[in-house]
């Protein structure tokens, strides 16, 4: 290497040492900066590491090649290859092994003197090593020494002849006849041993790269390629060799060694070294002449069948360890993704290449990324009140999964009955429409039931007010106002406040003081409900009454809302009831019905008004109740979207209104399909379908016409033609044979041209004819198969065929032969038709 760029050689058996090499050789040791080892003079490479200078040897002049003893004794031996063909061996450092003094200074010496190009240890016989030389025409380029075989007492005379001014060497010390001779008449620039056989050689010849079988070295297996410098092994993959030319690097599988699988990107500059890395599976390190870069090729291999010729996946990228130019560099064997870079004055830098982060996030809100051989996920934590509010993405799947908005409760259909002769139900039109269509409102004063007091209270009545009342859940179809069934499911469910406002507000305080007393009796009641039922036992109508001025005082220190509005209503100037009105605590559907009962026509319709504005800015969906499916409600709707990011529960309630004014609305459209495209993406294929079907019974306008067509090779028209211009029904592919009804004339022929359809693959009969159970069978008893099973008259009769190769047939013939077989069933085809569809071999997420 006299004159030449420096390079670097790690240790084979010493992670913490390696070898630079130009005009002579240095052993260093690297360690980190703190440590007790390092010294005051060594030589800084990065922020944590420097190299320490063990070792100088200036022995061997004319270095041309240099490499690395395998094993482990004798440590620090090196072959020297030099530009008169000689390769010497050498040693840095002392050691005491009789083995290794016994070969210090050894040369192997060619016939002919030309320049010895490269050296390569055989990894598993260790006693052998090949050495690379120029052509001669009387000489072998590949000769492989035997470093423990005897020496030749005739080599005085050849090594007088070829020595050059090397020193007195002694003449005992040389070897001639090499082990095998390889290569006549030829150059050999690069070598590598194959790990898979320690007999393979594969060598970079003039203008091949040939394998070498030392069990028969007649025979060699090549091809012909520029690509012959720099060959290299892949330690994680034995059967994929890199090598290059000029600036591109050809990547081969010597399974296929007939061409390379991969050609990288061709540089500007000509290459100066390829080096897989030792650590990392698939990454191939290039520089180039004076640059300052390394380029990185990540091979990733995609997930295609066995056997077809795809190319893996290049991920290139570039790295810069210094700024300085690069003359050489080598990856450390051991730590990952390390690397030791030399610039052509000897600087030294030490450079980790940082992996690539891969980021994984899942549609079921799984997050996770791999660096290096890490692989981390990330996941929620609690906060210290508990479990962390669950994202609305997952809440989605789990109510998707559990049939959300298919099997709602139809509790309205009594009362659509009501507008026959008007399209929208009223009751989807909102209890804001409901109340301004309001007429012949009548008032009416009621006593309290179950009080001494004789106190009249004013309520108001009308068609629409008792229509309210029933969609906010008080009352059931009918003329009576009837709460009592309210009640009793109020109390099932332990809503003891609730239901007594609701008896108090139909002013029924004796109904009220019961329900608070049972609720104070249950096994989870609150006993200060007896306290409450006992305040309100002393209800009076005195305005200047002690009972009125504490209530007005002390009830806005009740915790229950319910609580608060009863003594509220109680204590209210009749028509000002704006304390119960406007406690938003208490659910919008009691807020309305009281409304309904309580406020005059014209009050009335402002609250409502008000109360859906605030609704509408807030996103509540209670408010849906005023709104309805309108206009209104979609503005409702699009806030609770915004805030919540919900879709499903947007598609459903809007699927429900009309087709004309809600479902066409394009904020609508678009909650729509990004719900498809989630269950999609979910793999929820089922769910979906099942939402399409939901969606085309509520909007007929929904459902998608025909996209596909099977059309006649010779006409070009559809053969299902007839049936779409026939005006009656049933003449669609049951004409064809596709029904599987036995009744059913076969058609075979275009309906058209009346050309013959194709014919099936595998039962060669023409497409149209139904298929039978029993290959070989007669007519007669193909329609009493087909009888017996109707799933053979649906699917296994459809046209299928391969979108690549064109051929196909019967559906169940083609899913029959391709359970045992790969490719095509047609003669001398070799498409893979079943794998092309990368699909085809994903599982339903919601069929598992």
């Amino acid at each position: 290497m006299s004159g030449s760029k420096p390079d670097i050689l790690w240790s084979p058996h010493h992670v913490d040492r390696f070898v630079i090499c130009d005009s002579e050789l240095s052993l260093y040791r690297i360690e980190s900066v703190g440590s007790a080892e390092a010294k005051p003079g060594a030589l800084p490479l990065s922020e944590e590491t420097a190299a320490t200078l063990l070792a100088i040897n200036s022995d061997t002049p004319y270095m041309k090649c240099v490499a690395w003893y395998p094993k482990h004794e004798p440590e620090c031996l090196l072959a020297v290859g030099q530009a008169n063909g000689r390769v010497v061996l050498t040693s840095l450092g002392q050691s005491h092994n009789t083995k290794c003094k016994d070969l210090m200074g050894k040369e192997f010496v060619p016939k002919h003197a030309r320049q010895c190009n490269t050296l390569a240890w055989n990894p598993m016989d260790s006693n052998w090593l090949a050495a690379g030389l120029d052509k001669h025409r009387a000489d072998f380029s590949v000769l492989i020494w035997d470093i423990s075989s005897k020496f030749a007492p005739e080599a005085s005379v050849a090594t007088d002849k070829i020595r050059l001014s090397s020193g007195d060497t002694d003449s005992g010390m040389v070897v001639t006849k090499p082990l095998y001779e390889l290569g006549q008449n030829d150059a050999c620039l690069s070598l590598c041993w194959l790990p898979r056989d320690q007999k393979l050689l594969l060598a970079g010849m003039h203008r091949n790269l040939a394998i070498f079988d030392l069990r028969n070295t007649s025979q060699k297996m090549f091809v012909n390629t520029k690509a012959i410098q720099g060959v290299t092994v892949d330690p994680h993959f034995h059967e994929r060799v890199a090598s290059f030319f000029e600036g591109q690097v050809a990547i081969w599988d010597l399974r296929k060694f007939e061409k390379p699988v991969l050609t990288l990107t061709e540089q500007p500059k000509p290459l100066t070294k390829v080096a897989w890395c030792p650590t990392r599976t698939g990454l191939l390190a290039t520089l180039t002449r004076d640059s300052n870069i390394v380029r990185l090729y990540d091979m990733q291999h995609t997930p295609t069948p066995i056997g077809d010729e795809t190319e893996p996946t290049i991920i290139e990228r570039s790295v810069q360890p210094c700024e300085s130019v690069i003359g050489s560099f080598a990856w450390h064997p051991s730590s990952q993704n390390r690397m030791v870079v030399v610039s052509p004055n000897r600087a030294m830098t030490d450079f980790t290449v940082f992996e690539r982060i891969s980021l994984a996030w899942s549609s079921t809100t799984s997050l996770m990324w791999a660096c290096g051989r890490h692989l981390y996920e990330c996941t929620e934590e609690g906060g210290e009140g508990g479990a962390a509010e669950v994202d609305i993405a997952t809440k989605m799947r789990q109510r998707a999964q559990s049939r959300y908005g298919h099997d709602t409760v139809q509790y309205t259909e009594d009362l659509e009955q009501k507008q026959q002769g008007n399209k929208q139900p009223l009751v989807y039109s909102g209890i804001k429409n409901i109340v301004k269509s309001s007429s012949g409102t009548t008032e009416s004063r009621r006593c309290w039931s179950g009080s001494d007091r004789q106190t009249d209270v004013l309520r108001f009545h009308s068609e629409e007010r008792s229509l309210a009342l029933q969609l906010c859940g008080w009352i059931r179809r009918g003329p009576e106002i009837d709460v009592e069934p309210f009640l009793k499911s109020l109390e099932q469910e332990g809503e003891w406040e609730r239901a007594a406002a609701v008896a108090l507000f139909n002013l029924d305080i004796r109904r009220a003081i019961q329900i608070l007393n049972k609720g104070a009796s249950s096994e989870k009641g609150d006993l200060n409900l007896n306290v409450v039922a006992m305040a309100l036992s002393g209800y009076t109508d005195e305005k200047n009454s002690l009972w009125r001025e504490m209530c007005s005082s002390l009830r806005l220190q009740l915790n229950n809302p319910y609580l608060c509005v009863m003594f509220a209503f109680l204590t209210s100037e009749p028509g000002a009831y704006d304390a119960v009105l406007y406690e938003s605590s208490v659910a919008v559907r009691d807020r309305v019905a009281f409304a309904c009962m309580f406020l005059n026509d014209s009050q009335l319709p402002r609250y409502i008004e008000k109360l859906t504005n605030e609704m509408k800015e807030a996103g509540n969906l209670e408010g849906i109740l005023l709104t309805g499916l309108t206009k209104d409600g979609v503005d409702l709707m699009e806030s609770y979207v915004d805030r919540t990011g919900d879709v499903q529960t947007a598609s459903f309630c809007m699927l429900k209104g009309s087709p004309g004014d809600v479902v066409k609305d394009p904020r609508v459209q678009c909650w729509i399909e990004n719900y498809r495209n989630l269950l999609d993406a979910w793999r929820f294929w089922h769910k979906r379908a099942e939402f399409d079907i939901h969606r085309s019974k509520l909007d007929p306008s929904s459902k998608p016409l025909a996209q596909v067509f099977v059309s006649c090779n010779f006409c070009g028209k559809s053969i299902s033609y007839s049936c779409s211009a026939m005006p009656h029904q049933g003449r669609g592919f049951s004409q064809y044979g596709v029904s599987g009804s036995p009744t059913k004339s076969k058609v075979t022929s275009c309906p058209g041209c009346r050309k013959p359809l194709p014919r099936c693959a595998l039962c060669l009969m023409n497409m149209g004819t139904p298929v039978s159970s029993c290959p070989g069978t007669g007519k007669s008893d193909e329609k009493v198969d087909l009888s017996k099973d109707k799933k053979l008259a649906q699917f296994n009769n459809w046209f299928t065929w391969c979108h690549n190769c064109r051929h196909g047939g019967h559906a169940g013939h083609m899913l029959s032969w391709f359970r045992d077989h790969t490719e095509c069933p047609v003669s001398a085809c070799t498409c893979k038709c079943m794998q092309l569809d990368t699909t085809g071999n994903l599982v339903p997420s919601d069929s598992v």
